[in-house]
């Protein structure tokens, strides 16, 4: 039996019947982004058993002012790596499997051959994010995604509701019309934020990995995100209700 007494606090406020739940549970985690890195961690220090974190990015000085990994002493290093060493460190018992890969729609079915209990989505690129959304509706594996992180800058106008409920967010927009295209209009949890994104924050990018542009963030905001998210993960897996 794995040591749950670091989880007291936890225990305190769910109970032993949902803390050894979350010590039995597989959580898959896309991106560790700015808002995938903090998500992962949240769901690490939640106690759950086993994860699996998937991203094949390197840390760019331009991550510093809002991903978790990012550090001034470590550009150029596996953000997948440096949050296994991080995840490790909180929970030696952890069951880790690390993907040091980019998540193209050609690979997200070899990921989900790995059977998570739970998907938390954080990948940044329209078309993995779409891909993944229609491959884990059609396996039934429960699942949050994330919606636009950038541009806001209220974290308390985030909000957690079915895509088609979300407003106020491009991103989700875009995801719901071309889900409309494959039959999908309802069943995807997501966290978007009601705030309208600043369009003079807007920057364009190479367009590799399927990301042409993104708008400014900062610090707190996709922090704010990953929280959201870990706490449907968190909460769903342990019985409670997320509306």
């Amino acid at each position: 039996m794995k040591d749950l007494s670091w989880l007291s606090r936890t225990e305190a406020l769910t109970g032993r019947e949902a803390l050894e739940k979350l010590a039995q549970t597989h959580v898959m985690v896309l991106g560790l982004g700015g808002v995938g890195s903090f998500a992962a961690e949240f769901i690490c220090r939640a106690g759950v058993g086993k994860m699996t974190i998937i991203d094949g990015d390197t840390v760019d000085p331009s991550n510093r002012n809002r991903q978790l990994p990012a550090l001034s002493t470590n550009h150029g290093l596996a953000k997948a790596e440096i949050m296994r060493e991080r995840l490790l460190a909180i929970n030696p018992e952890l069951q880790l499997n690390v993907v040091q890969d980019f998540i193209l729609p050609e690979t997200i079915p070899a990921l989900l051959d790995l059977k998570p209990d739970y998907c938390v989505e954080a990948i940044d690129s329209i078309t993995p994010k779409l891909f993944f959304i229609r491959k884990v509706i059609e396996q039934k594996i429960p699942f949050v995604s994330s919606m636009g992180a950038g541009g806001k800058v209220d974290p308390t106008k985030i909000k957690i509701a079915d895509i088609s409920q979300s407003y106020n967010c491009k991103l989700a927009q875009h995801i719901r019309k071309k889900l409309r295209k494959h039959g999908i209009n309802t069943g995807v949890k997501v966290a978007f934020s009601t705030e309208l994104p600043d369009k003079n924050s807007l920057l364009y990018t190479d367009g590799s990995n399927f990301k042409k542009s993104a708008y400014g963030t900062i610090s707190y905001l996709p922090a704010a995100f990953g929280g959201a998210i870990a706490s449907v993960a968190i909460r769903e897996l342990m019985g409670m209700e997320v509306k």
